[in-house]
């Protein structure tokens, strides 16, 4: 029996998962690390707690599989995206700490940008909406703010990276510094439509080109794994950003197929195929994977604040212990009472885009209590994935009839039943919800040979499907009422 381990690197933990051949879960390990916030709006991780945390899950799932390192026939990376990482090529140490993807702190030059006319023009290059979101004026604040950071840089002494490529760099001792098509496409730096860094956007940001890294397929063997973290040198075989590996892991292969991983934000994508869909609804056009050199293309919309309100109610209110609390609770009120939350506390996401909405609570009665909020909260996450989901359905002129789920949120009963009711559509839950996981442990394989592309669509199982029981008339007012909600969050932090 063979195996691919598939290292998870998400924004609030790093995961470790052990698949086995036939692509069932062996074995996982998870380690939390500390999130910091130095101002508001501002949000840090240290690359050694990124780094650390990760090798550790690694060595531990393996422990826990009780497999030798010899059965495991690669190594696959899936990651959080536009985390933006520098470092010293010669010595490996970050040069600051990582500016973490919901950092708003360089909304200002997202504004210039704007302002120099370059908000069309990006858009046509890269996909994306200009946004402080994406890693390319998180990388220019630190050439900004470092000194002599951007003249060692054009000196070809330090390396920037999303933490794929930073696990990359550090798990193969430095060898290879590389990131694939889906991160680079995460950048604002790389144009999705020729495959390459793009020269004007550089020189729009001024960022020197030998910091970029070599822009790889997502399943490609890079480099060899240190043999000092597992004992042997193992392939690393899959570098792809936590959604879009999703994407493959749901088995997402054919045109119009979509998927939603509830995560720390909601991200919705759908497969478009070999031709990229300009969206008109503030979509983003991505690149879903590159196997063989061939881009396949996606739809995305980004919810910032999914599961992680669920992680604010425990840590920031102390309404409940763990997250597994909230589906019982939110039972306890028969409906909302009325009270609607829209988490937008570092900005909304597609299809809005407003970096200055604020978190914001409406509807609050005397009646109301713990369980209406707790069931707010829950539902604000279903309603922003309706707003998503009906953008992409009119961008791409395809009816969703099913929406395939993972993460962690999509174990919630409750939230998986309202998300079939108010987008009206069949929600499917597949046995394994680490997906993302699953994905990049599916494009390792690939790369290596250990499953064809037929053998891939036979990994996915159904755990549940869930289907709509709300009448039209209710969904339609809950609907209205949510982007009432949402009218009175928006432009709050604009100066």
């Amino acid at each position: 029996m063979k195996y691919i381990v598939a290292l998870d690197q998400g924004t609030t933990s790093s995961r470790a998962v052990v698949f086995d051949e036939r692509g069932r879960m062996t074995a996982s390990h998870n380690i939390e690390f500390e999130q910091i916030y130095p101002h508001p709006g501002w949000v840090e991780h240290r690359p050694q707690d990124i780094l650390e945390s990760q090798i550790t899950a690694l060595k531990l799932a393996v422990e826990k599989a009780g497999i030798d390192a010899a059965d495991i026939a690669a190594v696959g990376i899936t990651n959080q995206r536009e985390t933006t990482l520098l470092w010293d090529r010669r010595t490996g140490e970050a040069l600051c700490n990582a500016i973490v993807w919901q950092c708003r702190r360089t909304a200002p030059l997202v504004e210039r940008l704007k302002r120099d006319g370059l908000g069309n023009f990006l858009r046509d290059r890269t996909g994306l909406v200009p946004d402080a979101y994406f890693s390319g004026t998180k990388l220019q604040w630190m050439l900004d703010g470092i000194p002599d950071a951007r003249a060692r840089a054009e000196r070809g002494e330090l390396c920037f990276g999303t933490v794929d490529c930073f696990l990359a760099w550090n798990l193969t001792a430095g060898h290879a510094h590389v990131t694939d098509a889906t991160n680079a496409g995460r950048t604002m730096l790389y144009n999705i439509y020729e495959q390459r860094w793009d020269d004007d956007l550089l020189r729009a940001m001024d960022i020197p080109a030998p910091l970029l890294p070599e822009v790889v397929d997502s399943a490609q063997v890079v480099g060899m794994l240190d043999k000092r973290i597992l004992g042997r040198e193992i392939p690393l075989a899959a570098l792809a950003g936590d959604q879009h590996a999703a994407l493959f892991g749901q088995g997402c292969f054919e045109q119009g197929m979509c998927k939603n991983t509830y995560g720390t934000g909601c991200f919705l994508l759908m497969n478009t195929g070999d031709v990229p869909v300009r969206s008109t609804h503030n979509l983003i056009t991505t690149v879903g994977w590159r196997v063989g050199g061939k881009p396949v293309y996606a739809l995305e919309g980004s919810v910032f604040v999914g599961g992680a309100v669920v992680q604010w109610l425990r840590d920031g209110l102390g309404l409940i212990q763990n997250a597994a609390q909230t589906e019982a609770i939110a039972r306890q009120a028969p409906d909302n009472g009325g009270v609607y939350f829209v988490p937008a506390f570092t900005g909304l996401g597609a299809p809005y885009w407003d970096m200055y909405s604020r978190g914001t609570l409406v509807g609050l009665t005397r009646g109301a209590n713990r369980a209406h909020i707790v069931r707010a909260a829950l539902e604000s996450i279903a309603y922003q994935s309706v707003d998503v989901i009906q953008a992409m359905e009119s961008d791409a002129g395809i009816r969703t009839v099913a929406l395939r789920v993972d993460g962690g949120a999509s174990a919630n009963n409750f939230l998986m039943q309202f998300q079939a009711d108010v987008m009206n559509a069949e929600v499917v839950r597949p046995v394994v919800i680490e997906t993302t996981a699953m994905g990049a442990a599916m494009l390792a394989g690939l790369a290596v040979g250990l499953w064809t592309e037929g053998d891939l669509k036979k990994l996915q199982s159904v755990d549940r499907a869930f289907s709509p029981a709300m009448a039209e008339t209710q969904r339609a007012r809950l609907l209205n009422d949510w982007h009432r909600a949402v009218e009175r969050s928006r432009g709050w932090a604009e100066e």
